[in-house]
């Protein structure tokens, strides 16, 4: 299949708005959503749903759930940010089958000075904070649309918008679960992988807390009669430490760790949060089962008591998302793009969409690398390309028929 006459002007649009692509990306760059970032958070929330309720979206703001308390870092006060829910049908009312997702926050704190898009000499690249995570996903998928719209295609969709994918989308898990199961098609804006690859599989995703508790005395002169909270938690980590088995998909890692208060008081609570991965749900019950097994019975001291969340489900490779992925290959072909498939730990929204029943490629964003440090880069030639992309795969999805090449 090549491009049709219709997906051509398409693409031609999207040529046309290289250098809005380019201003779009240095004003979201700019605006700081990381940690404690609610103030950028919600203007770039506003500026997007402004311009997706001008193409014609219904938004439907859907209330956050909180995370879990034990959570290292935890919920800041009123900061628990909903999901934009951005569903735009066809004009004579049929519901949309493409689902897309991104996510405003980036990992990046405002006072770190990494805060701006930088353009590297030759134009190639660019520096800034999320650029590639995932600003530059945002403002392609943004474009698509409205080039969509623009080129006279009557496209339905669903554009989801979330505030806390960074950490874990606790707050927003339900509302994308919600979303997965009206749609066919999941679409995530995840940059793609340093290859350029299209992620077909991903690892999942879990947090755990080990708590130990002792009791207190004086070092020197009641040393007996404390129990050392820390002593408890260094052999529980000790014990994780012997639990990965990363050739069998089962990932295990601790850290940060708090206890005691001062060096001459035996410490009655001490803490650690960990961080696992997993292939399949049975290594998922695994990894459970061994962690629980730490716990100690009763009231005894020391105790060790263990918190879980398995929150990112893994991301196998199924039929219905691999036929997704070569839909989208061939577009990529017809654009004279190279598509490559690749597997990978990391671990996104698509996780729980696929979990939740729906076909999903997550890694449709622009290229680039430096994920999650302060020399974050992007090509800048993958504005133009991924949009371009990602605008004739939700046309193919949204019509699902071959196009005549109309006016």
């Amino acid at each position: 299949m090549t491009l049709s006459t219709t997906e051509q002007r398409l693409c031609g649009i999207i040529e046309a708005r290289a250098d809005a692509l380019l201003d779009d990306l240095k004003r979201h760059v700019g605006i700081a959503t990381g940690p404690g970032g609610k103030a950028g958070l919600d203007e770039t929330r506003e500026v997007f749903i402004g311009r997706l309720r001008a193409l014609g979206a219904r938004i439907d703001l859907k209330p956050g759930d909180p995370k879990p308390d034990w959570l290292l870092g935890g919920d800041r006060a009123g900061a628990v940010p909903p999901a934009a829910v951005c569903t735009r049908p066809t004009s004579n009312g049929t519901p949309p089958t493409v689902l897309i997702a991104g996510h405003l926050d980036t990992v990046h704190e405002a006072a770190s000075g990494f805060c701006s898009l930088n353009i590297a000499p030759d134009g190639e690249t660019a520096t800034g904070p999320g650029c590639v995570d995932m600003k530059g996903g945002l403002v392609i998928a943004m474009a698509a649309l409205e080039s969509l719209q623009q080129a006279g295609l009557d496209t339905a969709w669903t554009f989801i918008l979330t505030s806390d994918e960074e950490t874990g989308s606790f707050h927003s898990a339900r509302a994308l679960r919600e979303q997965a199961a009206r749609h066919e098609f999941g679409l995530v804006l995840e940059p793609a992988l340093a290859g350029g690859e299209l992620a077909i599989e991903r690892m999942g995703s879990g947090q755990f807390m080990i708590e130990a508790r002792g009791k207190a005395a004086h070092v020197g002169r009641a040393f007996t009669q404390g129990v050392s909270a820390v002593t408890a938690l260094a052999k529980a980590v000790v014990a994780v430490s012997e639990m990965p088995e990363p050739d069998q998909g089962r990932i295990l890692s601790v850290g940060p760790l708090t206890g005691g208060t001062a060096t001459n008081a035996v410490p009655d609570l001490a803490r650690a949060w960990g961080n696992c991965r997993f292939t399949t749900r049975q290594d998922a019950a695994h990894i459970a089962r061994m962690l629980d097994d730490l716990q100690t019975p009763g009231d005894q001291l020391p105790s060790v008591r263990l918190r879980r969340v398995f929150n990112r489900p893994a991301k196998p490779l199924t039929d219905e998302t691999e036929a997704l992925a070569l839909r989208a290959r061939a577009v990529a072909e017809d654009l004279g793009q190279k598509l490559p498939f690749a597997a990978t730990g990391g671990v996104c929204d698509g996780n729980i969409l696929q979990d939740a029943g729906l076909a999903t490629i997550d890694t449709l964003g622009v290229r680039g690398g430096g994920l999650h440090t302060s020399s974050e880069w992007i090509e800048l030639p993958s504005l133009v390309e991924r949009c371009k992309l990602l605008a004739v795969l939700i046309h193919r999805l949204s019509t699902d028929a071959p196009d005549t090449g109309g006016a």
